[in-house]
This record gives C-alpha cells, structure tokens and sequence, in this order.
C-alpha cells in the first residue's frame, strides 16, 4: 500500500491556496448577503462607506505592546476612536480602562486572518509583515493599510516581500526609507509614503529611565540576553559561555528568548537545572525587561533587537556574535550591501567569537571601558532614531493625516456624485418637457 506524502512546501503552498480560496468563498457569501438586505430593504441599507471603522491596529502578538501603548495613549488623549485588534487572549490592552479605544481579541492563526481578511475600515496600522504574501490578504473594504516597524533596524530583514504590500510605512531613520525604495524600484511597485516618525516606545522607555534616577552603588553586572534558534549564543556556546562568565566573579543575569521556552525547551530547561545556584547566576524571565537592562553593566547578545534598546537608550556597551544567518529568504537579498545592523554593530561593541570567548572578562572589561564606543552610539542614534521624543506624536499626526486625506476624497466622490444625479434628474425633465 502506498503512502501519499506531500513535502512541508508543496504542503503549506497548498494551504495557502485552499485557505485564499476559503477566503473568497465567505467575501463573495458576504456580499451577496449584504446585497440581499439593500434589496429587502428597498434600496435604503447603509453604504459599505457607512459601516467602515476610522482607524484599526492590528497586533499579532501581545509582546508588541510596547509598540502601541503610547500610540493608543495619544490617540485617546485626541479623543479619536480606535479598534484594537489582538491575536493575544491576555493582552495588556484589556487591563486599560479606555473610553475611545475598542479592544477585541480575534483569536489566532487562521480564525483571526479570516476576520482581517474580510476588515471594513478606512486606515489600518501594523507591525505585523507579510500582508498579502500568506494568509492575511487584503480586504478590498480597507483603504489603506500602514505600516510601522518594531525595531530600529533595517527594513529589508523581514522575510521577502514582507512589505511590499503596504500603502504606507512609518520609519525611524534615513537608511530604512532608502531601502524601500531600492525594494520598489527593483520590483517595479509604485512608490508609496514613507514618513520618518522616530521610534515611540524608545522616546518611552527614555522618558521612564530618565525618571528612575541614578542607578545604586552594586558590583559588575553582565546580562546574556541572546535571540533563540540554532544561531543564538545558547545553541551555538551552551555551557561554555555559562562556566566562562561565572569564572569572571561578576554578577551574571541570563535572560532567554521568551520563544526558547518553546522551541527549545529542552536546552533551557537543562540548563537552569544545571545553573541553579541564585548566587552564580539568575535567570530572568520579568515580561518587563527594563529593570534588568537598567542595573546591567554590559549586555551580550547576537542577532536580537534587544542590542538597540539597551545601545540606544541605556547607553551602555554591548558584546555581540555574527549571525551566521542565511539572508536567502530575506529581502536583505535583494539588496547589493550588508545590511545596516551588521555594519553599525563595530561600533557599539565587541564580537564575541571562538577565538576569545575562553577569556571573557577581558572582552568584558575592555568593552566597559573602550570611550570609542560612546562615539558609536551616538553615530548609531544619529542614523537611525530621528525625532527623538518626538515619535508618538508624528507617528499620530500620520496617521490621522491618512485618514482625513482618504475621508476628503470620500466626500469629495459623494459630492461629485449628488450632482451627477441632479444633472442626470435635470436633464431627465428637460427633455420630458420638449
């Protein structure tokens, strides 16, 4: 008896289809319903136009709750109204007493891509990539569809096409906007907007460190806060790098990849089994991670996004591995330069490598107090966070400003439209009375 076996690939390429086909299937049903009601109805039901919701943000992950609070602050100060659409069932936005914004929990994976699919609203805003590429196509009732990114580092990172789907993107920095439009002229897409806004939840977490003052007195402070997969240090230095950073005297903090308690689970839990002395090392899983950067002396990390939060903000030094990560599948391979991350990490600190990681207290040490990396993160900040302070509100102003272009033309088509039917009505009786 033979076994038909379809290849992980093939396999998901033929989701997609019969998922997109799915998809059509209920938008054609919804319409059709909708034109059964304007009929029963007598013509009078309300217009698509009608129903459409202002403005929608779309979170997949609760972990990019950072990114939209202070944005959802202000847009409630401004007292606009906002539907806030989350993949997460405990996301902080339900602990918030909101009076304008309207939180919803969608669900995950493909129930919550076929209520987005099927959107009726004038401006959507993301950081989620991929529109239109798998299974969260675009609904042809949403206007436009914007895009703000999660990290201040290069654009071309995401997986290919990650973005070229978008109407608009918020950027923070220079390098990123002339990346997207090397993507659209190699790929021939009509140049979109693209607005320099700075980073809101940088300028917040900025505000929150300036607020809690000086850090007290304490011994040497190292923080392990690697990315997870086989090319984080965990996999890559295992116990190695633990013994080595023990023998250092210093205190050691190992914060893992909240994504390793899944995909590698195994590893970390065989690894704070082994390390379970408090006194050598503490292991860090707040889902704040501010308190541990803000009392850590030098962070040690790899391809995470992490580097800028604790470079950028904490201004302080990092320790870094090469990736060793294969830019194939990414947008990054499009492009005929290394990617500003990899070129701006010198700058910020040491590479850690097979070479010196048996003596990494001197690695340590000498990066504290190398001053030519206070320079780099200056340049750093320069390149890529502009605006600083002033993110939230230009990222606002943006956005608002999408929807009251796309609400002008609106109104202008129904305008144009009320007088093309008294010319037609005018007309009509014209000619009746000849």
């Amino acid at each position: 008896m033979e076994v038909l076996y379809i290849d992980p690939g093939t396999g998901g390429m033929l989701f997609t289809i019969l998922f997109g086909l799915f998809s059509v299937v209920v938008f054609s049903c919804r319409v059709l319903l909708m034109n059964m009601k304007f009929r029963i109805s007598g013509g009078k039901g309300k217009k698509t136009d009608d129903l459409k919701t202002p403005l929608v943000i779309f979170t997949d992950h609760k972990r990019y709750w950072n990114i939209f609070e202070p944005i959802l602050e202000e847009l409630e100060r401004r007292e606009r109204e906002v539907l806030y659409l989350t993949c997460s069932h405990d996301d902080p936005v339900f602990s918030k007493d909101y009076k304008y914004i309207r939180s919803e929990f969608i669900g995950e994976g493909n129930k919550a891509f076929s209520k987005l699919n099927l959107l009726n609203a004038s401006v959507v805003l993301s950081t989620t990539p991929s529109l239109d590429v798998f299974q969260w196509k675009r609904s042809r009732d949403v206007d436009c569809y914007i895009h703000i990114f999660h990290a201040p580092n290069d654009v071309t990172l995401y997986r290919m096409f990650g973005i070229d789907h978008y109407d608009a993107l918020i950027v923070s920095g220079e390098y990123q906007e002339k990346q997207i439009r090397q993507l659209e002229e190699l790929r021939g897409i009509t140049p979109r907007d693209v607005e320099i806004c700075g980073i809101p939840y940088l300028d917040e977490m900025k505000m929150r460190l300036s607020a809690s003052g000086e850090v007290p007195p304490h011994d040497r402070t190292v923080i392990l806060a690697p990315t997870w997969g086989t090319s984080g240090i965990l996999s890559r230095y295992g116990e190695r790098i633990i013994d080595n950073l023990i023998e250092t005297g210093y205190k050691i903090i190992i914060r893992p990849h909240p994504q390793s308690f899944f995909s590698e689970k195994e590893l970390i839990g065989n690894l704070m089994a082994k390390y379970n002395d408090p006194s050598l090392v503490e292991w860090n899983t707040d889902n704040d991670n501010f308190d541990v950067l803000r009392r850590s002396d030098i962070l040690i990390s790899d391809f995470s996004g992490i580097i800028f939060d604790y470079s950028l903000v904490f201004d302080k030094p990092v320790i870094y591995t090469k990736t060793g990560v294969n830019f194939a599948p990414y947008d990054a391979a499009w492009i005929d330069e290394d990617p500003w991350t990899l070129k701006i990490l010198p700058y910020l600190g040491f590479e850690l490598n097979d070479d010196n990681a048996g003596d990494i207290k001197t690695l340590i040490d000498t990066c504290i107090e190398d001053p030519s990396f206070v320079s780099g993160r200056q340049k750093a900040r320069s390149e890529t966070w502009f605006h600083i302070g002033e993110g939230t509100k230009r990222t606002v102003d943006f956005v608002l400003k999408k929807y009251d272009d796309i609400a002008a033309v609106r109104v202008e088509k129904e305008i144009r439209a009320k007088e093309e039917i008294k010319k037609h009505k005018s007309f009509s009786i014209t000619k009746g009375w000849s």
